[in-house]
């Protein structure tokens, strides 16, 4: 039986899961969090996808070295999107493109956010471009998917607790597999 696209996703999170990329949580514990984030403020399912999902690009290219390893942005987001695009609507793959410049909007927007950031995030910040310039906030902000950029960014700042227990990857297999839009 061929592996499905929801299988493919899996074994990404079985092979780089127990990654850490900087951050206290590792890899799998911080998207749990993140969906568990968006499930408790009753978000859309695709918005709980986008969440489990935002960082899937931190495990292709080894991309989720690249900022302390190699000092450089692999644009995980866009690798992501890229990747989920062709079998999740734009409800769940725009958000993950967007999440790394909800960052950058938030911390010109919101002065105390950067104090709030974690070192990685911090280091990353400077990477993807530092805050955004007046000009790109206003284009950020009239992207469909802004406000839940915006949303999923905020989970994904918070969703970094090492000692927090969600429910696990499997839980969310029907949900993903309901949001599916092209057949493998």
């Amino acid at each position: 039986m061929p592996a499905t696209f929801i299988d493919q996703i899996f074994e990404l999170f079985h092979r780089f899961g127990s990654l850490y990329y900087g951050e206290d949580a590792t890899q799998l514990q911080h998207a749990l969090q993140v969906a568990e984030l968006a499930r408790r403020n009753r978000c859309s399912d695709a918005m709980i996808a986008a969440a489990v999902l935002h960082d899937v690009g931190q495990f292709m290219d080894d991309a989720g070295n690249a900022a302390e390893a190699l000092g450089i942005d692999a644009r995980h987001e866009i690798c992501g999107s890229a990747y989920l695009s062709a079998h999740f609507p734009r409800a769940v793959t725009e958000p993950v493109r967007l999440h790394v410049a909800a960052k950058r909007y938030l911390a010109a927007v919101d002065t105390a956010y950067l104090n709030r950031l974690s070192r990685a995030s911090a280091l990353s910040l400077e990477l993807q471009g530092g805050p955004m310039s007046a000009e790109e906030v206003l284009a950020f902000e009239a992207e469909p998917f802004f406000a839940d950029a915006v949303t999923l960014r905020r989970f994904d700042d918070m969703g970094k607790q090492p000692d927090w227990r969600v429910p696990d990857l499997a839980s969310y297999r029907p949900l993903l597999e309901s949001l599916l839009v092209a057949c493998d």
